[in-house]
């Protein structure tokens, strides 16, 4: 069997098209299997079942004038049968989904095991059903269709409080759904407003119509679903569900719509004739004027025009964190080349300092939002950080001000104080040594300290910490160090924003 977890997943919808007939549905189960073999999707067959002695009012029972009581007794089959059906879809690996519309149907899906338990559009707030559905351990697929919004919500939060493996299926229980009424933009609002919830599309649409699904799969959805049947001499097909040749070219249509997505997740990879042809258009770093031996390229003796030439530096070669420093004399107006330099990278230093502070957040369980604005205090340089420095994260800077200051293990932050700020220290992970004036203390996580105005201070670990610094408004340049070497470098700090869910 395959794995019900992977996606995406195309149920194949049978209801009772099948007519009663069993050779009929296994007609149907084979033929949809020899279409759907040719496609490395997930697939699924799906049959409802109603306990008619307990479904249908005993009033109701012998109204075949009613048009769903003569269709439903009528199409009824034995358990026998179900499991003929059942064991065949199994047999060529298809998933088993069963759709029930009573308790005793529910009782019947556990009996024969079914992989998957679907809830119709028509039973989502029936209450005391879905109080029997989550009893099992079925993982769950239920469909949203003339459903309210606030009723979506509270069956949601019935399903997330039990801990149940469920997905939404946008649904228009319009049958057929003309072009005008399938509504997909409604994939987006399910996606944003139950985030850790999958999110699939029922279709109900013309079985010709091939586009619904492409955007379906655009805006995201996962799971796909469609009724399903065959013709023959006696049997002629609604107008929604799908012959074999309808659902190839409806899985074709759906394979084109994910080769076209491509990459989800995570920043798609690029081809070398991309880069190639971007790489002719990127401008190229020349001498402004001659540039000696052991000269250190910047601005003033750098520019950056095009066209650029093989091996030659590039704008996006030079950044901030980039030092290059000549191996050569290099002529006016010549192209820097990458040969002719030596270079460090400190970029790569920054982010593995950020990726270490953001496991030790991870360790210490202190959830931020995903987007922060970090500064990175290297005094001495951004070779000494780990000796001397500090992380600090600015989560609010108003009248007042909230920053987590973060130090590595043998980490310290320098001598200083500040004019106009007062600050309130709490210890939130691991332990500081605090030096408040000439007063040395040690504290832990829990404590909280008081920093007044003018009041010099300094920090360090053994082990490492994370502290809140709650405070008035912070200034910029309202740090003053003892040492003035600090003072006077002007590149001490890196202020960056980060992505905490960036790979």
């Amino acid at each position: 069997m395959k794995n019900i977890n992977s996606r995406p997943l195309f149920i194949f919808e049978m209801a009772n098209n099948h007519q009663g007939d069993v050779k009929h549905g296994l007609r149907i189960i084979r033929e949809i299997h020899k279409v759907s073999k040719k496609f490395n999707f997930n697939f699924g067959f799906k049959f409802q079942h109603r306990d008619l002695e307990t479904y249908i009012h005993p009033d109701f029972k012998k109204r075949l004038d009613i048009k769903y009581v003569k269709r439903f007794s009528e199409t009824k089959i034995s358990e026998k049968e179900f499991k003929i059906l059942k064991d065949e879809v199994e047999k060529l690996g298809f998933l088993s989904i069963c759709t029930p519309f009573d308790e005793k149907s529910v009782d019947f899906i556990e009996k024969n095991n079914f992989n998957i338990l679907k809830i119709a559009s028509c039973s989502f707030t029936d209450w005391s059903l879905l109080e029997r559905i989550v009893k099992t351990k079925k993982p769950i697929i239920a469909s949203v269709g003339g459903v309210r919004l606030k009723d979506i919500d509270n069956v949601v939060s019935f399903f997330q409080h039990r801990k149940k493996k469920f997905t939404l299926m946008h649904c228009v229980g319009q049958y057929p759904t003309p072009m005008t009424g399938v509504q997909l933009n409604q994939i987006d609002l399910l996606k944003k407003r139950y985030p850790d919830v999958e999110i699939g599309y029922s279709t109900h649409e013309e079985p010709n119509n091939f586009d619904a699904v492409k955007m379906a799969i655009a805006k995201g959805a996962t799971v796909f679903e469609k009724h399903v049947g065959i013709r023959n001499e006696k049997i002629q097909l609604n107008a929604y569900s799908a012959t074999p040749d309808q659902v190839e070219k409806w899985l074709t249509a759906a394979k084109q719509a994910f080769d076209m997505s491509g990459t989800a997740g995570k920043r798609m990879k690029f081809g070398e004739k991309e880069i190639s042809d971007l790489k002719r258009f990127k401008r190229g770093v020349f001498a402004k004027k001659e540039i000696k031996k052991n000269e250190k390229l910047d601005s003033s003796n750098t520019f950056i025009a095009w066209p650029n030439q093989d091996n030659q530096l590039l704008a996006n070669d030079i950044s901030r964190y980039m030092v290059y420093q000549t191996k050569k004399n290099i002529k006016k107006n010549a192209p820097i080349l990458g040969s002719d330099m030596n270079n460090s990278n400190q970029r790569e230093q920054i982010y593995e300092i950020v990726l270490k502070t953001r496991e030790l957040l991870k360790k210490a369980k202190i959830s931020l939002p995903d987007k922060l604005e970090i500064e990175i205090s290297h005094h001495y340089g951004i070779d000494n950080f780990y000796e001397t420095g500090a992380v600090i994260i600015t989560c609010v800077n108003r009248e007042y001000c909230k920053k987590l200051m973060i130090l590595f293990p043998g980490q310290k932050h320098p001598t200083h104080f500040h004019k106009k700020k007062e600050e309130t220290f709490q210890v939130l992970s691991g332990e500081m040594n605090l030096q408040l004036g000439d007063k040395k203390e040690k504290h832990k996580a829990g404590d909280i300290v008081l920093v007044q105005p003018g009041v010099k201070h300094n920090f360090s670990t053994e082990k490492g910490v994370i502290f809140e610094e709650v405070s008035t408004t912070h200034f910029k340049n309202d740090s003053f160090y003892d040492d003035k070497k600090i003072m006077a470098n002007k590149n001490r700090k890196t202020h960056l924003t980060y992505w905490l869910n960036i790979d």
